[in-house]
């Protein structure tokens, strides 16, 4: 007789992440707008009317507080923005914490991306160990910000 653990379903939760990043670029004054139809390389867009640009961004996230890392099929944007939920642990820490956390918020520009894959990943997935210097991305919502007013100059 063999075990089978049961798939967490994270559905709406990551329909949530993508709501917070909504929320929190609007709260940064960044108009943005969700798309409603299933883009594969995009899930929203940030625009800056005044210099008629955009950006396109895709939201990954990840449930658990101790994740490994995210998988991403399509680059075709300008930024991820990586939320971890932060909803727990795999397995609760002997001192009894959860590791049920606020989320966290990476906005990771799509270069950065391309340089920390793994191209020989058939998956897609980003281990977190290659996720070298994230902490320099963590809510920096000014990547977004600056791109849009700095890509019509370019």
């Amino acid at each position: 007789m063999t075990s089978t653990k049961k798939r967490l379903d994270t559905k709406l939760e990551a329909e949530a992440a993508e709501f917070l990043v909504l929320g929190r670029l609007l709260l940064e004054k960044i108009t943005t707008f969700k798309a409603y139809v299933n883009y594969p390389g995009y899930d929203l867009i940030a625009a800056n009317a005044a210099s008629n640009t955009s950006a396109k961004i895709q939201v990954k996230s990840r449930y658990r507080t101790d994740w490994d890392g995210f998988i991403i099929g399509s680059l075709d944007c300008d930024f991820v923005v990586f939320v971890a939920l932060n909803r727990g642990f795999a397995r609760p820490k002997r001192n009894g914490d959860a590791g049920i956390r606020s989320p966290d918020f990476y906005v990771l520009p799509i270069s950065y991306i391309k340089r920390v894959r793994d191209p020989k990943n058939a998956w897609g997935k980003i281990n977190r160990n290659r996720l070298e210097k994230i902490e320099q991305f963590k809510d920096k919502w000014s990547e977004i910000s600056d791109f849009l007013r700095l890509k019509k100059q370019s």
